[in-house]
């Protein structure tokens, strides 16, 4: 029995492109090609494909995974690695899950007695448990730009992932502040902030200005990225996705 590439995208939880990218790879070959060019997949691509996606979901890069599946013998043994990783990411997100309640905790403080809020002061702290992957791992939609973030952060070093991360955190920080000072979306200095946040992007590879648009709509429709924003300021991922827009259509269209 097999499977048509839809339902697998269906059942998978990603894209019809994302599969046909990983296939192109050489990541994830289809069983067989139907009538019509149309992909199938059988029982041992789903058992691929859900390492592919635990991987993933560890924040692996494309080209790590193809070397740990080439490498590995035993689907069991394989298994059982990925297992004890995803324990280490349940501590992870348990310490997530405690940096976003005192967040909300400062949010309502702050809203209560009019105080700025002590996360914004101290924005390492929003992201206690975030990773860089997560951000990677958000763009598993976009995968010819996921492999161009995991060839970046290959060469990189710790200290440089670090101040990546950090800048973005700052970034998102400075969003915020805007968005609390009633600027609407399109307001010059948000625009600034966010040709910054373009420019940057643009550094790793080209893209288009409707991939552009997408990832903006990411912010919001990505349930990791949104949890990002929303932990700094309710609002601000939609706030992001809108700055995007207005940028794409004043500046790139």
């Amino acid at each position: 029995m097999d499977w048509p590439i839809a339902e697998v995208a269906r059942m998978a939880g990603v894209t019809a492109r994302t599969l046909r990218h990983y296939d192109e790879i050489g990541l994830l070959p289809p069983a067989r090609i139907a009538a019509g060019g149309h992909r199938h997949y059988g029982e041992q691509q789903l058992l691929r494909l859900q390492q592919i996606l635990v991987l993933r979901a560890l924040g692996v890069g494309l080209p790590e995974i193809e070397r740990i599946l080439s490498e590995q013998v035993d689907e069991v043994e394989a298994l059982r690695g990925h297992h004890r990783r995803l324990l280490a990411e349940r501590d992870r997100l348990d310490a997530l899950a405690g940096t976003v309640s005192r967040t909300i905790v400062d949010l309502e403080q702050s809203r209560k007695d009019g105080t700025p809020m002590n996360a914004i002061n101290r924005p390492e702290n929003l992201f206690e448990g975030v990773e860089p992957a997560l951000y990677e791992e958000g763009l598993r939609d976009f995968p010819e730009h996921a492999e161009a973030v995991a060839r970046r952060v290959t060469g990189m070093t710790a200290r440089d992932v670090e101040a990546g991360q950090r800048e973005r955190t700052a970034s998102m920080v400075r969003l915020a502040e805007l968005m609390a000072a009633g600027l609407p979306a399109d307001a010059a200095p948000v625009q600034a902030e966010t040709d910054a946040q373009y420019r940057a992007l643009t550094e790793l590879r080209a893209v288009s200005v409707e991939e552009y648009r997408a990832i903006g709509r990411s912010c919001v429709d990505n349930e990791q990225w949104r949890a990002a924003y929303e932990a700094i300021a309710p609002g601000l991922a939609a706030y992001q996705r809108d700055a995007i827009e207005a940028y794409a259509a004043s500046r790139l269209s």
